[in-house]
């Protein structure tokens, strides 16, 4: 008989095979790698010591989204040149590969990077560069979403998203709409998503989280979105809940953020449980490592200790991240096909592996 798996177990955390879908390049920085590159390039940081920089990042004084967003501006301002851009990207996909993360998708806002000079394409090839350094060296596969922000013209999205379409099949794999919710409707942006649209490209949209139900509906009725990020406040509308359960939206769920941006009051008030026994498909997710001062084995973890999740719930998620991913289908479906197996082994006591190291062969 095998052992019984205990969900809180963070070894156990850290062998489960993840997918993380939801996760900001520039909110997923190295405090050390921060003050370094503030140093090259004569940028001022509020601190000048790792651990008391990664302490001002963690934002647990935010009254609301927009509150928790602010603190994106120093990230950026280390983030203006392809040197830097490369770097941080690699950084990122090793330090989750650590986490038994076996597929990365970053997103990020292109044109956030392009304050000093930088052209927009610069700015997505130069994390691909570290994207596909990562992956020769790790056990991991990472691609890129491309984002536009709530606020910008919506010319600016459309072209944001034939940016997104120029680099599909060379690491770009998705669309997203992200920034303040609130008086910045998804709707203004369906020109973008349709153009994703035309061309195959999957699309994803924050939604739900800095407002109601209403800004959900938008981001699946007037942009089609394959995911949704967050949707915290999903289940005010139970007809709405009921027609992204039939339709199999994934919902990219972040429960540390949504407590720090008052989403939620509590980990154990977020509507994770309810959605899980909906059998809505769900997967956890960290949104900004640095800012949350989270990893994914600690979004799992938190999971299971303050929302109850089994070890069959958190390897559910799991799946439905993998099965939810952007990949092209039959790649998706090989590594769906390859991650059950690792999971019916831990299941059956018969795995007893260790999260691949950097170097380690795939």
């Amino acid at each position: 008989m095998s052992p019984a798996l205990v969900a809180s177990d963070r070894s156990l955390l850290r062998r489960l095979p993840k997918a993380e879908l939801h996760c900001h390049l520039d909110g997923s920085v190295r405090p050390e790698t921060m003050i370094e590159l503030a140093k090259e390039y004569r940028v001022s940081l509020p601190r000048d010591d790792a651990d008391a920089l990664r302490e001002y990042m963690r934002v647990d004084d935010a009254r609301n989204l927009d509150d928790y967003l602010m603190r994106f501006d120093t990230t950026l301002s280390v983030m203006q040149t392809e040197e830097a851009l490369e770097r941080i990207a690699y950084e990122l996909a090793i330090d989750v590969a650590a986490e038994g993360v076996q597929y990365l998708e970053m997103r990020y806002a292109p044109p956030l990077n392009t304050l000093q000079g930088l052209s927009l394409q610069q700015a997505v090839e130069a994390p691909l560069r570290g994207i596909a350094k990562a992956e020769r060296e790790a056990a991991v596969t990472a691609r890129v979403i491309v984002c536009s922000l709530r606020h910008y013209d919506p010319a600016v999205s459309l072209e944001l998203a034939r940016l997104a379409v120029e680099y599909k099949d060379r690491g770009v794999v998705g669309f997203d709409l992200a920034g303040g919710e609130l008086g910045n409707p998804a709707s203004r942006h369906a020109a973008a998503f349709l153009y994703c649209a035309e061309h195959a490209l999957p699309c994803t949209c924050h939604a739900g989280e800095g407002d109601g139900p209403d800004s959900i509906r938008q981001a699946v009725h007037d942009c089609h979105a394959h995911r949704i990020g967050h949707a915290t406040r999903l289940l005010e509308d139970p007809a709405l809940a009921e027609e992204i359960h039939e339709r199999g939206i994934a919902l990219e769920l972040c429960l540390t953020s949504n407590v720090q941006t008052r989403a939620t009051e509590r980990y154990d008030t977020h509507p994770l449980r309810q959605l899980l026994a909906r059998g809505m498909n769900v997967c956890l997710n960290t949104d900004n490592r640095l800012m949350s001062g989270t990893t994914l084995v600690d979004e799992y973890h938190h999971a299971a200790t303050k929302c109850d999740c089994t070890f069959d719930e958190l390897a559910g998620m799991a799946l439905d991240g993998f099965r939810s991913s952007f990949l092209p289908e039959s790649e998706k479906q090989a590594m769906v096909l390859r991650v059950e197996r690792e999971i019916a082994a831990i299941r059956s006591g018969q795995s007893d592996m260790t999260v691949p190291s950097v170097g380690a062969p795939r």
